[in-house]
């Protein structure tokens, strides 16, 4: 019993750890004095993270995976971040892809009904880049919609 609750404390900890890092990375390159950047919920599985962010009246979604130890966003997007196909689109498998988006639904369903929406309002997939996850994704992603500042569509 002892040894399966260090496991769980050890997984919690690195999680937790993985949420901290993914908020601090969003920040780093979007958060402005002008327009403070809110990151939360941050869901963590198998080497993906989904985080909601909120900024000067926007919101919307990230899709982040961990790539040599680094968190990178590769997309920003709405409500298709809770979708387990359009994850699996983005190159995890079946079962990570439902186990993520159950999470994020489950994670979300305890934020405000107003704070769902404006994570809803960001309109199609804007792939941002900043690691391989590039190529994972093909760029296949049609931007549009609105993203944290100073995200450019390409």
């Amino acid at each position: 019993m002892g040894a399966i609750l260090a496991i769980a404390h050890a997984v919690a900890w690195a999680q937790g750890d993985d949420t901290q890092a993914i908020v601090h990375a969003m920040k780093r390159q979007f958060d402005r004095p002008e327009a403070p950047l809110s990151v939360a919920p941050v869901t963590v599985v198998d080497g993906y993270a989904v985080a909601g962010w909120l900024q000067s009246g926007k919101g919307g979604r990230a899709l982040l995976q961990k790539t040599q130890g680094n968190w990178f966003i590769t997309v920003c997007a709405g409500d298709g971040l809770k979708d387990a196909k359009v994850l699996e689109g983005a190159g995890m498998s079946v079962v990570t892809a439902s186990k993520l988006s159950k999470e994020v639904v489950a994670a979300e369903s305890r934020l405000g009904a107003d704070v769902r929406q404006r994570f809803a309002s960001f309109e199609g997939f804007l792939t941002v880049g900043g690691s391989n996850a590039d190529k994972a994704h093909g760029g296949h992603h049609a931007p549009s919609g609105h993203a944290p500042s100073g995200v450019s569509a390409h």
